[in-house]
């Protein structure tokens, strides 16, 4: 089993609500946020849905699409 991460179980404090707020908004991969958080996987995407933070990365294409001439 992985080690528990140090914050496991702790609750969020305002600056890391924020650091998370601004590392989503920097499409900042969720696997890097959660390292640099060091929080798990899920504790990044509750907290991320409970204060309304889009995970979603908004510079990539579609699934199936390509540019043409690609």
């Amino acid at each position: 089993m992985a080690n528990k991460p140090s914050n496991h179980g702790k609750q969020w404090s305002v600056a890391e609500v924020a650091r998370l707020a601004e590392l989503a908004k920097g499409n900042t991969p969720t696997r890097v946020i959660e390292i640099k958080l060091d929080r798990t996987p899920a504790a990044v995407q509750n907290k991320a849905g409970e204060e309304g933070i889009s995970l979603k990365p908004v510079n990539q294409r579609p699934y199936g699409t390509r540019k043409k001439g690609s």
